[in-house]
């Protein structure tokens, strides 16, 4: 049987550069691995494939070899062919490692001898509200995850007896593979990398030493913390298989929208409607805080829309710091509606012995523009 181009093997066309193969090799490479694919052996023999057609055609000589006589270059009496100088898949290992390495939780160190493996992280989310995340607080979650199985004591084998050395790969968990004067090393398809074999399964986990659960844990939340946080419980992940180290938990926090406040940091905003007649002759107004205290806000006479009230120490508190920010309050002037008769006929009045120095603002801004429009 002919074997297929290598260039259609990795879907590029012959023009292809460097980093267009590249990518092309992650993303075929990552869809048959063997590790996604266990016992389908059209996806092993794909993925060696891929191997093959990348690390020809990532070397400028080899490439050049292989676009000018085609699979023969590499083939018992082609190019090179007596010479007895092979090519060895070192380089490919730096490679895989690259790709592999944050999918299988850091490539080899993922797994120890014995079989061992990390178990894989988990994440939580977890919304909280503006009060919670000002004082701070204590939760309780349910996370459903993997544990060391109570029954085999995570090694996957039936109780009295013991995972074996794996006869395929030696114990190593991963095997070489020729391909014509190329060796290349991929997991150990017996094994799937574990270096054991388990030939009497433990009947509760089924040989995977850990089974799933839903666990209880409690979560601090320091005061102060800010939305989109990220709290790491180490070992609080999955369990690893047959005895491996666990994973992590990753708990990210959401803050709530809060009805009056909007928060920037650790400065807290609220926006507060007065009335006109405040706004003009002065006032008082309370607002509620954080700290379940009230602060009192003095209006000066004349205060206008947008002005701001700072409430020094009412804001957030700053995490893992003793410093707290501040409260701004912003005045919003609320014109009246639904006038009475009364009302109309007073406002008028007010209109017509109303002067420059009553709305300074707008007289200026008005005679300003007029002086403009006539030149």
């Amino acid at each position: 049987m002919a074997k297929a181009d290598f260039y259609e093997t990795l879907g590029v066309s012959k023009t292809a550069d460097e980093k267009e193969l590249k990518s092309a090799f992650r993303k075929m490479a990552m869809k048959y691995h063997p590790d996604k694919n266990p016992g389908d052996a059209t996806a092993e023999q794909t993925f060696k494939n891929v191997n093959e057609a990348y690390e020809t055609l990532k070397d400028p000589q080899k490439r050049a070899a292989y676009d000018r006589y085609g699979h023969a270059a590499f083939e018992q009496g082609g190019m090179g062919g007596g010479g007895g100088a092979g090519f060895q898949g070192g380089g490919f290992s730096d490679i895989f490692e690259d790709i592999f390495g944050e999918m299988m939780g850091g490539g080899r160190q993922r797994r120890s001898s014995g079989g061992r493996e990390r178990g894989g992280d988990l994440r939580y989310n977890m919304e909280i509200s503006l009060e919670e995340a000002y004082a701070g607080k204590t939760a309780q979650i349910r996370v459903p995850t993997s544990i060391t199985c109570d029954v085999c004591s995570g090694s996957g084998a039936k109780p009295g007896t013991s995972p074996k050395t794996c006869a395929t790969c030696q114990g190593s968990g991963r095997v070489r593979a020729a391909q014509g004067f190329f060796s290349i090393e991929r997991t150990c398809p017996t094994c799937h990398g574990r270096g054991q074999t388990i030939s009497d399964p433990c009947t509760k986990c089924h040989g995977h030493g850990r089974v799933t659960e839903e666990r209880s844990l409690s979560v601090n939340i320091p005061a102060g913390i800010e939305d989109g946080t990220r709290i790491r419980l180490s070992g609080e992940g999955e369990a690893g298989v047959r005895g491996g180290p666990a994973g992590d938990l990753y708990i990210f926090l959401s803050v709530k929208p809060h009805e009056f406040f909007q928060r920037d940091g650790a400065d807290l905003y609220c926006t507060v409607p007065i009335s006109m007649t405040t706004a003009a002759l002065g006032g008082t107004f309370d607002v509620a805080t954080l700290d379940a205290t009230k602060s009192r806000v003095t209006v000066p006479e004349g205060t206008q829309a947008g002005r701001q009230f700072r409430l020094k120490g009412k804001g957030m508190p700053v995490l893992r710091s003793a410093q707290v920010g501040d409260l701004y309050i912003q005045i919003q002037i609320e014109t009246p509606q639904k006038l009475t008769k009364r009302q109309r006929e007073l406002l008028k009045e007010f209109e017509e012995i109303s002067s420059k120095e009553n709305n300074p603002e707008s007289a200026g801004f008005f005679a300003r523009m007029k002086e403009f429009f006539e030149g």
